[in-house]
């Protein structure tokens, strides 16, 4: 029996359907992205900005004001993350029933209304509760949107994408340090603090483009109104292709589930984001603290917080064109990962030389939060359908926000200035993290070979080759 050819990553092969005439692909690419990136890019910012925010605040007198003691600060940050992992995959499932349009909006509301809410807490209590609920609105936006971005995608071209999507971290980074610079210089408006008034008006600007969005947020390519039905048959071709049968008109079982999570790349995946996720998280929540040990002022210490990121944001983008243009991951997350850790070296080991340890927090930003995309959508555009990859993305990320409750005790206010724990704890996940890529590597490399090696295959019918996914012998992992 012959062996049939296998799937392709190369977008130089010709789908079944031609482009339409009175377009071009690169054409149409451009609309793609016009019509989907600014929205989940924009949704992204916000939720991150929300989530993170409260490292601004505290600098700003949240914890003096609110009487928090002990680790009650770091505690708040966990709370988080609990409804965060529970319900990731519950909301890709949501999201896939309601439609992007509807769910992401509410889920963006909802965390805005929340956001609002914390600028008026006046305990420990109520700094958890508000927490806890900006988690469980917050869950479906990170899977939601790689999953939406992976459906209307080839693999080759997907990684500057993806890219600049998660680039939305760095630059809430960034916004969020220049914002809060200037709404801190609101302190005692209406007897309101600062810090108050970062969580009110973040909060505010999030639900007013949650309800722009109900109007027009971007859904799958089989719903799109904007594409003609000459154009979405060659974008259904193109991706079927690339990556097999979508399968999108089909509802998700927790059969579906039960056997996407038991595929052990789908575990090694998941593990290589958490430990990811732990060294991020910390930066992320914890950077501004870090900076406001170099004696620097409130409102110097959220500038200074600008920089590192905007690099990261750069060097990120100049990352993943690359990527796509080798059509290769692996070595770039592998890349990545070793500039983060160059940087913690140096913030674990230099404490007497300011200039040196705020080029140790550019090196640990550019690296992580370059590294960190490649490796969700090295692992997401490996999974194919609709099925597998809104199941296995939201498990990746719900598992490995896992990681996200280290994070929030890796550094503690017992261990300032130095925060030795705190950067040994980062640097050992991120050893963890090139250990699992490689892993993954070696186990999509042999899964390959393995097919490449079947000179007989079972003959399966359109639906079977859908049902399996990436797991179909036809298809090919990319590294």
């Amino acid at each position: 029996m012959e062996k049939p050819e296998p799937s392709t990553t190369s977008l130089e092969s010709n789908p079944p359907v031609p482009c339409p005439p009175i377009t071009t692909p690169r054409r149409l690419l451009l609309r793609i992205d016009a019509h989907l990136l600014p929205f989940v890019s924009t949704l992204y910012l916000l939720a991150f900005l929300d989530r993170v925010n409260v490292g601004n605040a505290r600098a700003f007198g949240l914890e003096k004001d609110l009487n928090l003691t002990g680790v009650q600060f770091n505690t708040a940050l966990t709370i988080f993350f609990v409804p965060y992992i529970i319900f990731e995959i519950p909301s890709n499932i949501l999201l896939k029933r309601l439609s992007p349009r509807i769910w992401l909006s509410i889920c963006c509301v909802g965390f805005g209304v929340v956001t609002v809410v914390q600028g008026f807490v006046q305990n420990f209590s109520g700094l958890l509760a508000t927490r806890f609920f900006l988690g469980l609105f917050e869950c479906g936006m990170f899977p939601g949107c790689f999953y939406l971005l992976g459906m209307w995608y080839a693999r080759a071209e997907s990684q500057k994408r993806f890219s600049l999507f998660f680039a939305s971290t760095a630059l809430a980074g960034a916004f969020g340090g220049l914002l809060a610079s200037a709404i801190g210089k609101m302190d005692g408006v209406r007897g309101y603090k600062g810090w108050r008034w970062v969580f009110i008006l973040e909060g505010l600007l999030t639900v007013v483009v949650g309800l722009v969005f109900f109007l027009g947020f971007p859904g799958f390519l089989e719903d799109a109104k904007w594409l003609t039905e000459e154009e979405r048959s060659y974008l259904k071709a193109k991706l079927q292709a690339d990556q097999g049968n979508s399968a999108a008109e089909k509802q998700i079982t927790l059969r579906d589930v039960a056997k996407v999570v038991s595929d052990y790349k789908v575990w090694i995946g998941g593990v290589a984001y958490f430990a990811l996720i732990v060294p991020a998280y910390g930066y992320a929540f914890f950077s501004p603290t870090i900076l406001s040990t170099y004696k620097y002022s409130p409102i110097e210490t959220q500038l200074r917080s600008v920089p590192p990121y905007a690099a990261a944001f750069v060097l990120s983008m100049i990352v993943a064109t690359v990527s796509d243009f080798v059509r290769h991951r692996f070595l770039f997350v592998v890349g990545g990962l070793a500039i983060a850790l160059s940087g913690l070296v140096t913030l674990f080991e230099v404490h007497d030389h300011v200039n040196t340890q705020y080029g140790g927090l550019f090196l640990t930003a550019m690296g992580l939060y370059s590294a960190m995309p490649v490796v969700i959508g090295w692992f997401n555009m490996n999974l194919a359908g609709h099925h597998r990859r809104a199941i296995g993305t939201a498990w990746q990320i719900g598992f490995g926000n896992i990681g996200g409750i280290i994070s929030t005790y890796s550094f503690l206010k017992d261990d300032a200035p130095l925060y030795k724990k705190g950067y040994t704890i980062c640097m050992s996940f991120v050893c963890l993290g090139i250990v699992m890529s490689s892993l993954y590597a070696a186990s999509i490399v042999l899964e390959n070979r393995k097919r490449d090696a079947t000179t007989e295959t079972e003959v399966l019918t359109e639906e079977e080759k859908t049902d399996l996914g990436d797991l179909n012998p036809e298809f090919r992992y990319m590294l």
